[in-house]
């Protein structure tokens, strides 16, 4: 059968079924593969996501929205079990799988990655702290004194894949040591997010369910310790430590990210080169079915065991687990009277001044600051105007500031105020990022073009004179 004209033979897909030209792969499944491998994807996907929840939330059928958030799910063995709404099984349970890739992916930059050299790192640490003190400091000093001040803690975070899929849209225009400043700040910032939301927003803790979890996760290290690999027995545990986090008081979502920082970042089989073993399958004249189940292994193996679990978790998180995160929480009634109260909250003009002033201010300041006294070095290419454009990016405070608006209020009102200043907020930062970060990359070319006409003009003038 011949494929598709837009299907070539190097390609990847071209022996599989996504490579034919039935009906469904070549109208439904490739279109689909290809957004998917978009890095601004999952942020689309969050935004489409946001803005479904808003229409169901404001519709004629707004009461079965309500109704899908309160849908009960529970588990009951005997003496163990939970009883929870859907919206807290989202936020307390599926979030637990987000948590653990945040564990995943902040490990590997703390042992492998640009947080590992003080060096490089010294810039996005400082710049993300910069970025998480400043905004909460501005929605402190607006809300001081009233019950509303416990959200400070909402403004102070930066949603990855909202910023980074504003950053990608500018495509090559954004110079990369800048984009690798951005992922590294916001790592740092998930970091700092994790353990405001573990120190600040837990409930009364229960000594008791949390010795269980320490204890279940002091057994976790042991067995990496002893080398003892079996997946289903450390899922298992997984789900009894959340349990116990869930019982104690202390988020639930904290066992995700403890289990992603006990997670290996090197692979079982360190000795193993997957190369190689590629190489030794091409030179054989002739494989069996067993050679090949065998060095597809052994090259599993040498893959580090973090990077196959974020390969494998990163899709569900960034494709099913958001958007449903988003569309259980971002539903909020827009009438006019609320939208006037909001207007007149100093929760939303809290949340929403802490996003798009404190995180620019705090961001660009603290970046300048470590960047004057030379204990960072600015990211290669990168201007001042680059720089802000950056800080811009990371007031996209979406999936962690509305995580952190459902602990720290109970009070509806509160909630709904802070949501208004969060899709405010995000949506201004992520226009006034892309627009300056276009003014500056439009700025460098015609900076680029100067000294390239400067270059010439000089070697023309260096030139000699040939005579007639």
């Amino acid at each position: 059968m011949q494929g598709s004209p837009d299907v070539h033979d190097e390609h990847p897909w071209s022996h599989t079924w996504l490579g034919t030209d039935r009906l469904l792969a070549r109208r439904l499944a490739r279109p689909a593969a290809r957004f998917l491998a978009i890095e601004a994807s999952s942020g689309i996907l969050l935004i489409v996501a946001t803005v479904v929840a808003l229409l169901w939330a404001n519709s004629p059928w707004k009461d079965s929205y309500a109704s899908f958030l309160n849908a009960e799910v529970i588990f009951d063995a005997g003496p163990v079990g939970f009883h929870l709404t859907l919206q807290e099984f989202v936020n307390d349970a599926l979030m637990a799988f987000f948590f653990f890739v945040a564990g995943l992916e902040i490990k590997r930059e703390l042992v492998k990655g640009e947080l590992r050299d003080r060096k490089a790192a010294a810039l996005p640490i400082i710049a993300a702290l910069g970025g998480m003190i400043v905004p909460a400091i501005i929605y402190y000093l607006l809300n001081a004194g009233t019950p509303s001040a416990h959200g400070w803690g909402i403004p102070m975070a930066t949603d990855i894949a909202f910023a980074v899929g504003i950053v990608s849209l500018l495509g090559n225009r954004v110079p990369v040591a800048l984009k690798l400043f951005l992922l590294t700040l916001a790592v740092a910032d998930d970091l700092g997010a994790i353990a405001v939301i573990a120190v600040f927003y837990s409930q009364s803790v229960s000594f008791v369910w949390l010795g269980g979890a320490v204890a279940l996760l002091v057994l976790v290290w042991f067995m990496r310790r002893r080398r003892i690999w079996y997946g289903p027995l450390y899922f298992a545990i997984a789900i009894v430590v959340w349990y116990c986090m869930l019982k104690s008081g202390v988020h639930a979502t904290v066992a995700g990210v403890a289990m992603g920082f006990l997670t290996p970042t090197d692979a079982l089989r360190p000795d193993l080169d997957a190369e190689a073993i590629a190489d030794r399958l091409e030179n054989r004249a002739e494989l069996s079915a067993e050679d090949v189940q065998q060095a597809s292994f052994l090259i599993k193996e040498s893959v580090p065991v973090g990077e196959r679990l974020v390969d494998r978790l990163l899709p569900w998180t960034s494709y099913v687990i958001i958007p449903i995160f988003a569309l259980c929480n971002a539903g909020i009634l827009l009438t006019g009277e609320a939208l006037r109260q909001a207007a007149g909250s100093s929760v939303t003009w809290g949340v929403g001044l802490g996003l798009v002033v404190g995180k620019t201010v705090g961001v660009f300041g603290a970046a300048l600051l470590a960047i004057k006294i030379g204990i960072a070095v600015r990211p290669r290419g990168a201007t001042n105007l680059h720089m802000i454009g950056i800080a811009m990016a990371a007031g996209i405070g979406f999936t962690v500031a509305l995580f952190v608006t459902g602990l720290a209020f109970d009070e509806p009102g509160y909630t709904d105020q802070a949501k208004v200043g969060i899709l405010m907020a995000s949506f201004v930062a992520a226009v006034l990022s892309a627009f300056v970060l276009r003014i500056a990359a439009s700025r460098a070319s015609a900076r680029e073009l100067e000294i390239e006409a400067a270059e010439n003009a000089e070697m023309f003038e260096q030139r000699p004179l040939v005579a007639d």
